[in-house]
């Protein structure tokens, strides 16, 4: 069963929270994010992109880049711009978009249930970009940022969420993308210990929904001070790490569509036609085409769209990886028409979050940087979830989950 743990967490005050409050690390680059925090020396970018404070052309990965997010974590904390809670608690975190709102339970999940399975994954994870998270780790000496995590929709936990919501929200603010963001304490103990008690003993399993590097950075990490420890309990704060966990029903997974640079020596007529082996293939004119149903893809080739419907035979929905229309697209397109074989190194081929809209794919192919576009019908939670059951991966860049965790309002220390 998953382990859900109350933590003195290290907050903004409500007065600084719209100054501290940041999008995550790995939603933006190095120069985006200097220009996000030019004029605001409190943003949290600060720490989890620190490079922000040396100069362009510094070593993302080096000790100096580190050292400068302990230095203005340290900082934001000397300044008293984040106070530690007097007494362990858990959180609420709210997000409201396109008018509905998610709810999720913000607690430490515990290091043992990475590494014995009980937090199911679905992706496969890069040595280098653990390694990044671990330095930040090991140096800060904090979970920065909280990992994005799923469980079995329970009906008492929805009650006593609810039960919270209806009261005083401690942050509540709106970002510039339109994005509501609302944060209450759970600090009362009957309440901790209920709903800490239900993830012990009602909730076998929990996913990885965003964050598995971060996920697998923050339990090696752990695993680390344990075995550098030889006075180790098992009650120490390294063995926990920061996460937001939320009822599976109420999260959306969003389209991830692919641009391809090239037919891979084809003229589209060609390309039409070689698509016509495995799909019913209709035009539909030059208005956005999006697909409403799975083993339906849209495509934009030569400023019109097509429908390409999947025939029986090639995919399989006895097979929860078969059955995806990334799989689909690649065994049937990308590989064997196209020539892209490695969707990780191929640098003919790039992704899109459907936040950015089907007219994305146009403006990219229209541009002439990009000769066709896919736009694939989205992953569902119970998709992701069989596969991990199964312990199974998914194909790279198979799930956008939108919206995204703001980093700041609450963080995780191992001491």
């Amino acid at each position: 069963m998953a382990k859900l743990h109350a933590f003195k967490g290290f907050r903004p005050g409500k007065e600084n929270v719209n100054h501290v409050a940041s999008r995550p690390y790995d939603v933006l680059n190095s120069s985006e994010a200097r220009d996000e925090v030019r004029g605001n020396p409190w943003s949290f970018l600060h720490v989890v992109k620190p490079e922000v404070d040396l100069p362009e052309g510094t070593d993302l990965h080096s000790d100096e880049v580190y050292l400068k997010g302990k230095e203005n974590l340290d900082r934001l904390i000397s300044e008293g711009y984040f106070v530690r809670d007097h007494t362990d608690m858990l959180y609420v975190y709210g997000q409201t978009m396109f008018g509905k709102t998610q709810y999720g339970i913000v607690g430490c999940a515990a290091v043992t249930d990475y590494l014995d399975g009980v937090i199911r994954k679905h992706e496969l994870t890069r040595p280098d970009k653990e390694e990044d998270r671990m330095n930040h780790i090991r140096v800060t000496n904090f979970n920065a940022e909280p990992v994005f995590f799923a469980y079995p929709d329970h009906p008492e936990l929805d009650r006593i969420v609810e039960r919270v919501v209806s009261g005083k929200a401690e942050y509540d603010f709106t970002t510039d993308d339109g994005v509501g963001h609302h944060f209450w304490l759970v600090d009362r103990p009957g309440d901790i210990r209920r709903i800490t008690g239900i993830f012990e003993n009602e909730i076998p399993y929990t996913y990885v929904a965003d964050g598995h590097h971060r996920t697998a950075a923050a339990a090696l990490v752990g695993q680390e001070r344990k075995l550098q420890n030889p006075g180790h309990r098992g009650d120490e704060e390294y063995n926990y790490f920061l996460a937001v966990h939320f009822p599976a029903s109420q999260l959306t997974i969003i389209d991830y569509n692919r641009v391809v640079s090239d037919l891979n020596g084809m003229s589209a007529a060609q390309f039409l036609e070689e698509l016509k082996q495995g799909f019913e293939v209709e035009e539909k004119g030059t208005s956005i085409f999006k697909p409403d149903r799975l083993h339906q893809i849209s495509m934009y080739l030569e400023g019109k769209w097509y429908s390409l419907n999947a025939m029986a035979g090639t995919y399989n929905d006895e097979d929860p990886i078969g059955c995806l229309d990334v799989t689909l697209l690649s065994e049937q397109v990308l590989g064997p028409l196209l020539n892209i074989t490695d969707l990780r190194k191929s640098r003919r081929i790039d992704f899109v979050g459907g936040i950015r809209g089907l007219q994305e794919l146009a403006a990219r192919v229209d541009s002439g940087e990009m000769a066709v576009a896919f736009a694939l019908f989205p992953v569902t939670m119970k998709q992701l979830m069989d596969i991990a059951d199964n312990g199974m991966i998914m194909p790279p860049k198979t799930t956008w989950f939108e919206p995204k965790l703001r980093s700041g309002l609450v963080i995780h220390s191992l001491e």
